[in-house]
């Protein structure tokens, strides 16, 4: 797509994203596209990287992924733009040009999801982390184990959970923090 267009050219490309930052230092691109889920760091890790070596690089990340708390993350790492895989192309290309002459963009349907989510009360580490436990089909009893927790203290945040994600239970609890970015199925 990039190589179609008269005005861009792909100069590299990396698999991993320790090879990213080896090319982004030796290259120095003038747009970065990275995907947020690499197989050995994940796709904030690299641009945080990248941009405490390289404070002006820009960079988009370009994935599938369009959950609230992998936005909001990718653009306070410093994210020039959002994309996602399933935009048109013509799309794409126009927010790479607007991105390379000085201008952040994020898409309707990325800006949309970040401000229905701006006033949602924020899951706690210790939240995000029992949630951790919940997707591996761990009982409480296990879960308070593993946490150094009481079973009684694991249920208060199970309950602080599913009042903040608004869910009727575990799985619910589950498939919207999944949703939002806040943990990976």
């Amino acid at each position: 797509m990039i190589n179609n267009q008269p005005d861009m050219l792909l100069v590299a490309s990396a698999s991993t994203g320790k090879e990213g930052i080896l090319k982004h230092r030796e290259i120095r691109p003038d747009i970065t596209l990275m995907d947020l889920r690499l197989p050995d760091l994940s796709g904030i890790d690299v641009m945080l990287a990248i941009r405490a070596e390289f404070p002006d690089a820009r960079i988009i990340p370009l994935t599938m992924f369009a959950g609230y708390v992998e936005i909001h993350r990718a653009l306070e790492a410093g994210a020039q733009a959002y994309l996602l895989k399933m935009m048109p192309p013509e799309q794409m290309v126009e927010t790479i040009r607007q991105v390379y002459s000085g201008k952040k963009r994020v898409p309707p349907e990325v800006a949309s999801n970040l401000a229905e989510h701006l006033s949602d009360e924020p899951l706690s580490n210790r939240e995000i982390e029992v949630l951790g436990h919940l997707t591996d089909g761990n009982r409480n009893r296990d879960i308070a184990k593993r946490l150094f927790i009481s079973e009684e203290t694991l249920k208060g945040h199970l309950k602080h959970i599913m009042e903040k994600l608004g869910a009727s239970d575990r799985t619910h609890a589950m498939a919207i923090a999944a949703r939002r970015g806040l943990i990976h199925l």
